[in-house]
């Protein structure tokens, strides 16, 4: 198993007390599987995998679980050896393009330095190893382009080169933090395409992070639902986008609108808002917001099933 995240919990010390936003969240990814973790803002997709990265500096932050990497443990290793993997043999695609560059270097500047950083390469070959990566995710006259600022590049040209500077040195684990967020429909198709053909030609295994739904039926093998910090339903994509087991993946789903059929006049949405941190409620955090709840719901449910895993008392009820 290429990841194996067991039981991971992340808690932040807080002037209000110590609060939970990973609570108990386990998965595996396999080599050359894509993985999609979709869920509202708020849910825990990005703090999870943050963790996986050992990007989560904040002194206040306490990771508590497993972490394996190809059978290495990730928890409590040290800074400098976690360097040495991240960028070499895990790398992350960051939402925001233009907060992930640097805006005074060139973007052949800074996918050249992470080469450099891990790779035993003079300035004129990482160079040249910019270039061509810029081709291999489409950015038009990459000779030009390898000496431009983010700036000067649109916010899908500024995308690509966050993904060429993620793939620079062949990483077997990609995390793919919404890349697609912001961008218009014809570009995200594009970024979409170029993800699943750079998996394909590295043989990468891909945790793709969304909100988005329907990105998550066109990229991902299997799905992650998230929800308060907890998983609330995982599977295959057919089973969970043809079978939809728990009140929250089936209210995600009935959120997108319809290709087929009679158009609504209206989208279903779901009342209310994700709890905060410091007021989850007791038991189900879906709870409150659920047409289905009962009395059960106030305890919190486990995580049943395998492979389709769902964590909801009405749904595993004998």
């Amino acid at each position: 198993m290429m990841l194996s995240v067991r039981d991971l919990n992340v808690s932040f010390r807080t002037e209000q007390g110590t609060l939970k936003a990973i609570d108990g969240v386990s998965f595996d990814v396999a080599e050359g599987e894509i993985l999609g973790v979709v869920g509202e803002s708020g849910s825990g997709k990005t703090v999870s995998l943050l963790a996986v990265m050992g990007l989560i500096t904040d002194p206040n932050a306490v990771i508590e679980g497993s972490i394996k990497y190809k059978g290495r443990e990730l928890v409590g290793l040290p800074s400098r050896e976690m360097r040495k993997l991240r960028g070499r043999e895990i790398a992350m695609i960051f939402q925001d393009p233009m907060t992930a560059l640097t805006p005074v270097y060139t973007i052949g500047w800074q996918i050249a330095e992470q080469i450099m950083a891990h790779e035993k390469i003079g300035k004129a070959a990482a160079r040249q190893r910019a270039i061509d990566l810029l081709a291999e995710v489409n950015i038009p006259n990459p000779a030009e382009a390898v000496d431009r600022y983010p700036h000067q590049l649109s916010g899908g040209m500024r995308q690509r080169a966050v993904i060429a500077m993620a793939l620079s040195c062949n990483p077997t684990l990609l995390v793919a933090d919404e890349p697609t967020t912001a961008l218009d429909v014809t570009v995200q198709a594009q970024i979409l395409d170029l993800v699943r053909k750079l998996q394909r030609n590295h043989k990468s295994a891909v945790v793709f992070i969304t909100h988005d739904m329907g990105v998550i039926a066109e990229i991902a093998h299997r799905v992650m639902v998230m929800y308060s910090g907890r998983i609330v339903e995982s599977g295959g994509k057919r089973d969970l986008f043809l079978d939809p087991r728990h009140p929250y993946t089936r209210a995600l789903l009935d959120s997108i609108p319809p290709l087929e059929g009679a158009r609504p006049k209206r989208l279903r949405a779901i009342p209310g808002a994700p709890p905060s941190l410091g007021n989850r409620p007791q038991g189900c955090a879906f709870g409150p917001r659920c047409p289905q709840r009962f009395e059960a719901c106030s305890q919190q449910p486990p995580l049943v099933g395998d492979p389709h895993a769902t964590a909801c008392f009405r749904v595993n009820a004998p």
